[in-house]
């Protein structure tokens, strides 16, 4: 017959309260030898407080989890402004390829417009020279200086709404909000001219943009038209 225990046999025996109240006002006494104690603190699931010790609480992995989504935008904005510079030098090589098919300078200067609208969605790309002899059919005509008066007399280039000017894209500038201008120094006598292209939008170009591409550009339209004489 099983035996039947009562509430009282399961209840804590007489004192153990008035001991707990004892043992805890004592335990600061002990507090190096308990946190020593491993073998103890394992047993009770306890794990000792240090200065290196991480708190995990709510307020520790609401940081964590907000740092972690900062780092995950900041690694995607990186990844997309990767991906947009490799598929910028994608299409300059694939652009370049097509200039150095050009037959004559009214080509090239067809070509590198055509590629700038179809590549990069730009409003149009001109070849100027100043006349300072013949300049070749489908080529800007630029005074003698113009180049040094739109870009400067020690400039390269000249990029943002400052670079947009009726010389270079005549009736095409009233659509145009940026652009860009590179010298360029064509045959034995260096005749001086501008490799341009233009915008509709007004950030399209700007002063604190990187000039490599374009600048790239320029010098490869330099290289080709160094192939035929101007007649």
């Amino acid at each position: 017959m099983a035996t039947e225990i009562s509430d009282s046999e399961n209840a804590a025996p007489s004192g153990v309260h008035d001991d707990w109240a004892d043992v805890r006002a004592r335990l600061p006494q002990f507090a190096d030898k308990l946190k020593a104690d491993r073998p103890l603190l394992d047993s009770l699931g306890l794990k000792p407080a240090s200065r290196n010790l991480i708190d995990f609480g709510p307020a520790a992995l609401a940081r964590l989890e907000a740092k972690a989504l900062k780092d995950i935008d900041v690694r995607r904005q990186m990844e997309a402004t990767a991906r947009a510079n490799f598929d910028a030098q994608n299409q300059t090589h694939g652009m370049v390829l097509n200039l150095m098919e050009a037959r004559n300078h009214s080509d090239l200067a067809r070509r590198l417009n055509e590629e700038v609208k179809h590549r990069f969605g730009l409003m149009a790309a001109t070849i100027a020279l100043e006349d300072t002899g013949p300049v070749p059919l489908g080529w800007k005509t630029l005074d003698y200086g113009g180049v040094d008066y739109i870009i400067g007399e020690e400039a390269l280039s000249l990029l943002g709404p400052d670079a947009v000017a009726r010389v270079l894209f005549d009736e095409d500038v009233k659509r145009i909000k940026s652009a860009a201008a590179l010298r360029i120094s064509l045959w034995r006598e260096g005749r001086p001219g501008l490799v341009s292209f233009g915008s509709a939008d007004f950030d399209g170009f700007t002063p604190d943009m990187g000039a490599e591409l374009v600048a790239f550009v320029a010098r490869v339209v330099e290289r080709v038209a160094d192939r035929w004489p101007v007649l």
